[in-house]
């Protein structure tokens, strides 16, 4: 369990400007003109000086991956601590803490914060969803940059990691926050190797009962498309312990709702009979209380339906898209175009994937494992990110969205819904495998990540974000 912590910002008397270097102040601001570290912003312009500012990059817990999109602010009261569980977390509802000035992470992971309280013990928060690390900046000077270094910008690894500015909580304990990650393994998609290289802590990484903020769950009842079901005998996170039931998990909402992500790998097939209406209920709720849920390929059936049958599926899933479950499989590897149009992160994503080395030529990565099940989708109600274009010499004629991302519930105003959909017609981690014969992490590639593995990471940090537009 997460432990609640507290952090205290020291509100300094209005006035008592405390500038650092020869810098000539203005006159005192009335005392009720600003309040608490408001009153040690700096207008630097009229001295010809540079802002007071704070840069960086925001990298994924891998510290190696740059990161789009993240808050990075001086919060102007505590931010308190982040609710444990499923939460609408709504872009509307403003920074936790409010914010006496805020950016966000460019297609590059910079960050560049100008007009910061020039004082001592300038607290700053870096957070994405619940993703979170909070800094404490012991000395910042008036008009000028002060450069942060990689190591106090990266996202925790784990609840122990403590970069040197991180703060700390009054029994000792960093200051970092994680979201809760359910994932269940199939024999075709290793979704459980991605958090490795993601850079998860291996002691975070655990079954049900390990307390981990990752927590592994097979489908016993699966047949072949069974994966991973156990961890390796010297395993941090529970040297040789068993998976959790993937039916428990997705058979009740409470059970969801524990996790504020779902990921769920293809197993080769919909094995409907380990998914049935109620479970498809559950999660349909889950989603529409603030859950976040990827699913890869075969788990189409959560928003496709049982294939053939109508009566199993949630029919307000099912309008998202235009499916052919007979689409043949006979092309693993194409090029994936980017849709930098049906949406407004389109344009981000596809630089984003230029700058990590993801794409060589714009919107368009290569790909392994395509698969074709998802004809198209209704754009207003969806938004394609990634898909198969017919006209490319590469793709042969073959057509279909390949990464397709919808908010719920679906029936709400856009600005009034809470979680958030990805569906991957693509098998994500390529190059590993999981097999209930094969301890976890065994079948985990150790290389670099691919091109799509990047797709997903950017895709994964976004899915966990707040839902909306950061105000």
């Amino acid at each position: 369990m997460d432990v609640l912590v507290v952090i205290t910002t020291v509100s300094i008397a209005c006035g008592d400007h405390h500038l650092h270097g020869a810098i000539d102040t203005a006159t005192p601001e009335p005392a009720d003109a600003c309040a608490g570290l408001a009153c040690f912003q700096v207008d630097c312009a009229p001295k010809g000086l540079p802002p007071t500012s704070l840069s960086g990059t925001v990298y994924a817990p891998n510290g190696t991956l740059p990161l789009y999109g993240v808050a990075v602010y001086v919060p102007a009261s505590d931010p308190g601590a982040l609710p444990i569980g499923v939460s609408c977390d709504q872009c509307s509802a403003g920074l936790p803490g409010g914010s006496i000035v805020a950016t966000t992470t460019d297609e590059a992971g910079r960050f560049s914060l100008a007009n910061v309280p020039a004082t001592t013990s300038v607290p700053l928060v870096i957070q994405v969803g619940k993703w979170r690390r909070r800094l404490v900046i012991p000395d910042v000077a008036a008009c000028q940059d002060a450069p942060l270094s990689t190591v106090d910008t990266t996202l925790p690894t784990g609840r122990n990691d403590a970069s040197p500015l991180t703060a700390i909580d009054n029994t000792g304990a960093p200051e970092v926050d994680l979201p809760y990650i359910a994932v269940t393994t199939g024999a075709f998609d290793a979704l459980e190797c991605l958090v490795l290289k993601l850079g998860i802590d291996p002691t975070e990484i655990t079954n049900d009962f390990g307390g981990g903020h990752v927590q592994l769950f097979a489908n016993p009842g699966a047949g072949h498309g069974e994966g991973a079901i156990e961890f390796a005998a010297t395993w941090p996170g529970g040297p040789g312990a068993a998976f959790g039931d993937a039916r428990t998990l997705w058979g009740a909402t409470a059970n969801l709702s524990k996790y504020d992500i779902t990921m769920l790998s293809c197993e080769g097939g919909q094995y409907a009979p380990s998914k049935p209406q109620s479970a498809m209920d559950a999660l349909h709720s889950y989603a529409a209380a603030g859950g976040r849920v990827f699913m890869s390929h075969w788990q189409n059936i959560w928003i496709g339906g049982e294939g053939g049958n109508p009566s199993h599926g949630e029919p307000d899933w099912e309008t998202v898209g235009t499916w052919n479950f007979d689409a043949p499989e006979d092309q693993d590897a194409s090029i994936a175009s980017i849709d930098e149009l049906s949406h407004p992160k389109g344009p981000s994503f596809a630089t984003w994937l230029v700058n990590v080395g993801a794409s060589t030529t714009r919107d368009q990565i290569p790909i392994s494992d395509a698969r074709y099940t998802l004809a198209a989708n209704d754009p207003s109600r969806s938004e394609r990110w990634a898909y198969i274009d017919p006209t490319l010499p590469a793709t042969n004629g073959h057509t279909s969205v390949q990464d397709l991302q919808f908010t719920t519930p679906l029936d709400q105003p856009a600005d009034q819904r809470c979680g958030k959909v990805v569906f991957s017609d693509m098998h994500v981690a390529s190059g590993s495998t999981s097999s209930s014969t094969v301890p976890y992490p065994g079948g985990c590639s150790t290389a670099a990540m691919t091109p799509q593995e990047k797709a997903l990471a950017f895709i994964f940090f976004d899915i966990a974000s707040c839902v909306g537009t950061i105000q």
